[in-house]
């Protein structure tokens, strides 16, 4: 596993041996469907929409997606990147078909060159871990422009605030998650990620499904 400077961040350090082992039924399953009203399938077909043979994964979380998901070929080159070792040891062992590296890494520190280009980037669930607005977390997107290929393809998904529809369960949930620094997006609204999205690529794609932004990007600036 190749290790690069990382920072301790309640958003990473979360994810414990005990909170992985529900991740899939408490947030995947639970939550997706009864509280941010995004069932996991349309993640899963996000994926499958934009995958491709060279792809990097940021923030892992248990490889549900990867696992889950259709390659467009049968031995594609996977990499995953994120902080927090256990995360890359459950998705690493879960995809294990694919032989994937791993890399533990800070996506918010400036990436090693020798990372290399890819033709797909996700970044599942991320974004509103991070710390910081929206305009600040984003310095993500100008660290993994120069490793997205020419014809590459950046997507992922994120929980909204603003006027993304929220029913006060996902209000309450949101607040408590946010005290704990688990999530980090009482500012995070639609407008902004399209905002932040489009300073940066030419095609900027954002599909709300309850209050769960899913969006695409390509052509770089």
């Amino acid at each position: 596993m190749e290790r690069f400077p990382e920072a301790n961040k309640p958003g990473y350090a979360v994810y414990s041996k005990a909170s992985l082992a529900i991740y899939d039924a408490l947030v995947l399953g639970l939550s997706n469907r009864f509280i941010w009203r995004c069932p996991s399938e349309f993640l899963t077909a996000l994926y499958n929409r934009n995958l491709s043979e060279d792809h990097l994964d940021i923030g892992v979380g248990t490889g549900y997606f990867l696992d889950k998901a259709r390659f467009p070929v049968s031995a594609p080159k996977v990499t995953l990147m994120d902080p927090n070792e256990l995360c890359l040891q459950k998705a690493a062992s879960r995809i294990a078909r694919y032989d994937p590296i791993s890399v533990q890494a800070d996506a918010l520190i400036l990436w090693p060159e020798a990372l290399g280009s890819f033709r797909s980037i996700g970044l599942n669930y991320l974004l509103h871990c991070l710390p910081g607005t929206m305009s600040e977390k984003s310095v993500l997107f100008d660290h993994l422009k120069p490793h997205l290929a020419e014809s590459g393809t950046l997507f992922g998904a994120t929980i909204l605030q603003g006027n993304a529809p929220r029913s006060a369960l996902a209000r309450k949930l949101m607040r408590i998650y946010n005290g704990k620094g688990v999530f980090s997006n009482e500012n995070d609204t639609q407008e902004g990620l399209e905002t932040e999205l489009s300073r940066r690529f030419r095609n900027v794609d954002i599909e709300m499904m309850g209050c769960v932004a899913l969006f695409s990007a390509s052509e770089p600036v």
